[in-house]
């Protein structure tokens, strides 16, 4: 009887026992997995950037990201604008050769994962040579590019055909224009825009692919106050326009190396005007163009890209864009430009 009672006294502080060690347990999880915290913003961010950086969206066979997050490149960049213009409005016949000086920056790109920032200086324009004022934007993703261009400008100059006036010093027009193109690239999967303009993509093979898009551009150019003080005789000018004008074109990138190590960039794409509201007044007389005559907007770029090592690439890019009028009587060209040249550095 004694050994019985024993035995169920042993099992009673047995169980307990182990009812405290398991209560002990249970507090001791429930302490820790209260203790820990969620990633912060930052760490959250950084890897969603990196999730999306590699996520497969491309024929590998073509195109592929590289390793590196990190793109840095050193930028030589030089934008600038020419316009000729000439018709007769009310029997006044004018012709005009402008352009505005070139904007020369040096500058620094850094990419992390598709998101870049550039730091840019114009030693011009720090020793008082260059008083206009330029905003660029660019984007080039696989499917879907655009650019933004701002240009405000009182250096146009060069020369102009009207009555006894044969030449325009800079301050005598006002240039304020804006140009927005939009292009979707249809073989995205195979055909790398960033790979040519920006570097953040490898292009493997060849390839091409057919392009649309659309252009807007709006702008005006006026005579300004100080023309008219140098120059009782300057005719008194003022040219508003707004275009809008759809489009389509093709691109291709020719790969060349036994690494792939040459990448040859063409693309054009020729949009035609469909609306349009462009007026000109020459001392108080005015033309207005709004009709359906055959108008355009060319886009237009190149470049070309080695790559030292999977590293290390330089070279050279051409983005130009050519506005093109022509209403029988006034017939107006822009061309607009930014080449620029370029080291990357990937980390």
């Amino acid at each position: 009887m004694r050994n019985y009672l024993l035995m169920i006294l042993f099992l009673a502080v047995t169980s307990a026992a182990n009812a405290q060690s398991a209560a002990d347990d249970s507090i001791e999880t429930e302490t820790v997995a209260t203790q820990e915290k969620k990633p912060g913003f930052g760490k959250r961010l950084i890897k969603k950037l990196s999730d999306n950086y590699f996520k497969v969206k491309y024929d590998t066979n073509y195109v592929a990201r590289p390793k590196e997050k990190w793109l840095f490149r050193l930028l030589g960049n030089q934008t600038g604008n020419y316009i000729h213009a000439k018709g007769t409005v009310k029997d006044f016949y004018s012709e005009y050769d402008l352009h505005t000086k070139t904007n020369n920056t040096l500058g620094l790109e850094v990419n992390y994962c598709d998101i870049a920032a550039t730091f840019s200086v114009n030693p011009a324009k720090i020793g008082g040579d260059y008083n206009d004022y330029e905003f660029n934007f660019e984007y080039h993703g696989q499917k879907i590019s655009f650019d933004i261009n701002y240009l405000r400008a009182y250096s146009l100059s060069g020369d102009i055909k009207f009555g006894d006036v044969d030449h325009l010093d800079e301050d005598g027009l006002r240039m304020n224009v804006v140009n927005v193109s939009a292009y979707y690239t249809f073989n995205h999967r195979r055909f790398s825009f960033p790979a040519a303009l920006y570097q953040n993509y490898y292009q493997l093979r060849s390839a091409g692919s057919w392009l649309a898009g659309v252009s807007v551009q709006s702008g005006s150019i006026k005579t300004t106050d100080e023309l008219k003080e140098r120059s009782q005789v300057a005719p008194e000018v003022h040219l508003t326009f707004a275009n809008v004008a759809f489009g389509g074109g093709y691109g291709y990138n020719l790969v060349l190396g036994k690494r792939s190590q040459w990448l040859l960039h063409l693309s054009a794409l020729p949009s035609i005007v469909f609306y349009k509201n462009n007026k000109l007044t020459v001392n108080n007389n005015e033309m207005r163009d709004h009709g359906l005559i055959f108008n355009m907007i060319l886009n237009e770029r190149a470049s070309v890209v080695y790559h030292f090592t999977p590293r290390f690439n330089a070279g050279a890019s051409l983005i130009m864009s050519n506005s093109l009028y022509d209403n029988g009587d006034i017939k107006f060209n822009q061309n607009k430009w930014l080449a620029r040249a370029f080291f990357g550095v990937r980390l």
